[in-house]
């Protein structure tokens, strides 16, 4: 009996892609797997012509010979290359199905070198400090490679020796019928080596424990939520492996004036309520001291200044940013008996309408007569 195309056995055409192979196959076996149909025989049959399919197809070398001479391209009995099913079931389903248990086909040996974790440190700054910049001294425990082993874990004057479980691959294949299962070596702990003669100072893990301290430098225009990454100033990595990072968790404290927002920086200034009516010249404070600031006359409360470049340096360069000062007028408190008196004779000499001193009072009452009235 002649043998189907293998294209048409997968059903797929031959223009398909790796990928496309390899997800009609994993369907197929899928659902004549003989597990999956026990005592029957028609399904074990398909089962075997996919799985011989896919051995072909998916390999390129092998998929041109057939795309150019059909099934005497790769039979051996009839002159071809090397013959469906030479490879075993276990290694197409490792391959097919390694990212569902693990496995992996034909994989190399292990490497034991890895790469150490990341650290974090979260570091508090005053405002000053964000704005201007700072550097800063900061202890952090971490694992270092071990000195006396130089990493192996093994004591000095020995070497760790190759796990005899898994050859040093770090993990072991299990047959299970058709299915080929690979697991972590049970002996080596998926290291690949086994060390018999442990380093008395690490205890055979490679790394210790210390505590470091790092200078920091922090640019200035950082803000809360900004990190700093110190390249190889993390955990040390296993056997020889490289350090992880360190990243500098960045959160400004609250300023007892000044709000931020971005680039810019925000305060409140008191102002008398005659300096506020008369016009006058007050001291605002800022991150490098004071300035003066001409308050006109009539102003009133959340009238905004704007001091331009008296804000937050862009952390990743740009204009600096403003300081915006909004006028609070204030009203005096703790007055005096001739104080409250003239303040009477004071409001006795102003004009009974409203609208003439009081413009936004005038405004006030107007909208609250238009919202009665609408009612």
């Amino acid at each position: 009996m002649s043998k189907r195309d293998y294209y048409e056995v997968l059903g797929v055409s031959r223009d398909s892609s790796d990928r496309d192979i390899k997800k009609a196959y994993r369907r197929l076996a899928m659902k004549y797997h003989p597990d999956r149909n026990p005592d029957d025989s028609a399904a074990e049959e398909k089962f075997k012509e996919a799985n011989e399919a896919y051995e072909v197809l998916s390999d390129a070398q092998k998929k041109a010979a057939y795309d150019q001479y059909g099934h005497a391209g790769v039979d051996p009995n009839m002159g071809g290359g090397h013959g469906a099913g030479a490879g075993g079931f276990g290694d197409i389903f490792g391959d097919v199905f390694g990212d569902i248990f693990g496995g992996g086909g034909g994989g190399g040996r292990r490497s034991r070198v890895q790469r150490g974790a990341d650290l974090r440190y979260n570091m508090e700054l005053d405002l000053e400090e964000a704005v201007r910049g700072v550097e800063k001294q900061i202890r952090i425990p971490t694992q270092v490679a071990c000195e006396t082993c130089n990493g192996s874990g093994a004591k000095p004057g020995t070497s760790p020796k190759t796990c005899g479980t898994c050859g040093g691959m770090g993990q072991v294949r299990m047959q299970q019928g058709f299915f080929s299962v690979q697991q972590t070596c049970p002996a080596c702990h998926g290291e690949g080596s086994i060390v018999s003669d442990p380093c008395t100072d690490c205890h055979g893990r490679g790394r210790t424990e210390e505590t470091k301290t790092l200078s920091v430098k922090i640019p200035p225009g950082v803000d809360t939520g900004d990190r700093i990454r110190l390249a190889g100033e993390g955990e040390a990595g296993s056997h020889g492996g490289p350090s992880g990072d360190l990243f500098v968790q960045v959160s400004v404290r609250q300023h007892p004036i000044f709000d931020r927002d971005g680039r810019n920086l925000y305060c409140e200034v008191p102002v008398s309520f005659v300096d506020a009516a008369l016009g006058g010249e007050i001291e605002v404070p800022t991150l490098d001291g004071r300035v003066k600031l001409k308050v006109p006359a009539e102003s009133q409360t959340g009238k905004m200044f704007r001091l331009r470049g008296r804000g937050v340096p862009p952390v990743r360069g740009g204009a600096t940013g403003d300081l915006m000062c909004r006028v609070v007028v204030e009203t005096p408190v703790n007055l005096n008996s001739r104080q409250k008196e003239l303040l009477r004779e004071f409001q006795s000499t102003l004009d009974e309408k409203y609208e003439k001193h009081s413009p936004k009072k005038t405004t006030f009452f107007d909208g609250v007569k238009k919202f009665f009235e609408d009612i």
